[in-house]
């Protein structure tokens, strides 16, 4: 199996990118594995509480549960991979059953922070886009995807969430082995990943 790190910065493109990635390996070959699936649950505060909890911090991430999920599909095994409810800040009683393909992405604004999970990958791509196109993106999601106001997601913006990315998420540029510019748009970088990751398939062959 070979292992993917995808970061970068809220609505840089991260999600774009490992969506066509696999769709150029193929669903056979190829998942995506979502770091914002392994939020942490909030269930025990109230939602008064929940809501000002800052989200853009690493620590939010159960990240060894993730480490330990990665290891065990490298060993071959299937595992449930928690889901998380954004409107509410706690984990869904459902979870995802994940099995081992030849290729796993591990995409989020954290895949390049932990140690333990820089250790796993093969390869590290940081996804970068501008400032303002990355907020535009975020304030489009949370509005229509999580029932935010754009006064709480711009607030937040402001309050946590650019601190945070230039304190923790822009940093990890340097352990990219692939910078990737201009998001889910840039063909020719898309293109050099997806031809890596295929001659590294065929050495197994």
């Amino acid at each position: 199996m070979v292992l993917i790190g995808i970061g970068g910065g809220t609505g840089s493109g991260k999600t774009t990118v490992a969506r066509r990635i696999a769709q150029s390996l193929g669903e056979e070959k190829c998942a995506i594995l979502p770091m914002d699936n392994y939020y942490r649950d909030m269930s025990h505060l109230r939602i008064e509480e929940r809501r000002l909890l800052n989200y853009d911090h690493p620590d939010v991430i159960e990240y060894r549960l993730l480490v330990e999920h990665l290891q065990r599909l490298l060993r071959g095994e299937t595992v449930q991979i928690p889901t998380y409810d954004f409107v509410t800040y706690t984990r869904k009683p459902e979870t995802v059953n994940f099995a081992p393909k030849k290729v796993v992405l591990v995409e989020g604004i954290f895949a390049l922070y932990y140690e333990e999970l820089r250790r796993l990958y093969e390869l590290s791509l940081y996804v970068d886009a501008e400032s303002d196109i990355r907020f535009i993106r975020r304030l489009m999601r949370d509005m229509n995807e999580r029932g935010r106001s754009v006064e709480s997601v711009v607030n937040q913006y402001l309050s946590t969430v650019k601190p945070m990315h230039d304190a923790y998420v822009e940093p990890t540029k340097r352990y990219a082995d692939i910078v990737v510019p201009k998001g889910g748009h840039n063909d020719r970088a898309i293109e050099v990943v997806v031809n890596y990751i295929t001659k590294r398939l065929e050495r197994e062959t």
